[in-house]
């Protein structure tokens, strides 16, 4: 194969600016910007506070499963897929309980359960993300609960990260599951005529910033 060297000067300067409108196309242009985004640090997500619901349910007397909800929920996730790392930050609001009764709402936020006044925040953080290949399976990091925090590891399903329709902005979303007891944390009114284990789950979602 001839070099550049083996060609004539006219020739040459005709494959050096070959060379450099191929380099400055639109197609290579958007390729470079493609393999440069892709070394570059974690993307950050904001929650969706309308398609996030943490929700838990606990044993009632041995009867039935009890379940409720926080209406109101913030926080952020950065995601860096390519090194297999991120981070989660999620508060909930506590006055925000939903029991589906006034009144349970009520006794729910008092002294002894959630004491909403004292403490009126639940918050779950974590450096260390769980990956099976592109997919987040889980977290590990700390719960923060009526003012005590402790390792707490969540499992994650159903992860995917995608352009959503509709906003044309991409977007992730995952359902997410634990298990606590609540007696770790303080909240030990009833034990054990209603349940220590807690389940906690709850669909998440999230847009890039």
């Amino acid at each position: 194969m001839r070099s550049e060297q083996d060609v004539s000067p006219k020739v040459g300067k005709i494959i050096t600016m070959r060379r450099r409108a191929i380099l400055k196309s639109p197609l290579c242009i958007m390729l470079a910007a493609l393999f440069a985004g892709s070394a570059c640090a974690a993307d950050n997500y904001t929650i969706d506070p309308t398609h996030t619901w943490p929700m838990f349910e606990v044993n009632h007397l041995g009867y039935s499963t009890q379940r409720g909800r926080f209406n109101r929920s913030s926080g952020k996730i950065t995601l860096d897929v390519a090194a297999r790392k991120g981070s989660v930050d999620i508060t909930i609001e506590t006055d925000s309980l939903d029991m589906g009764f006034a009144k349970w709402d009520e006794y729910m936020k008092n002294i002894g359960f959630f004491n909403v006044t004292q403490h009126p925040t639940i918050r779950f953080t974590s450096d260390k993300l769980l990956f099976d290949g592109e997919k987040v399976t889980g977290a590990e990091g700390n719960f923060t609960l009526l003012g005590t925090t402790r390792p707490l590891s969540l499992r994650v399903d159903n992860f995917r990260c995608s352009i959503h329709p509709l906003t044309r902005k991409m977007h992730c979303g995952a359902d997410i599951s634990a298990t606590i007891s609540r007696t770790q944390f303080g909240m030990a009114k009833f034990v054990p005529m209603i349940g220590d284990e807690v389940k906690l789950y709850s669909p998440v979602e999230a847009d890039i910033d």
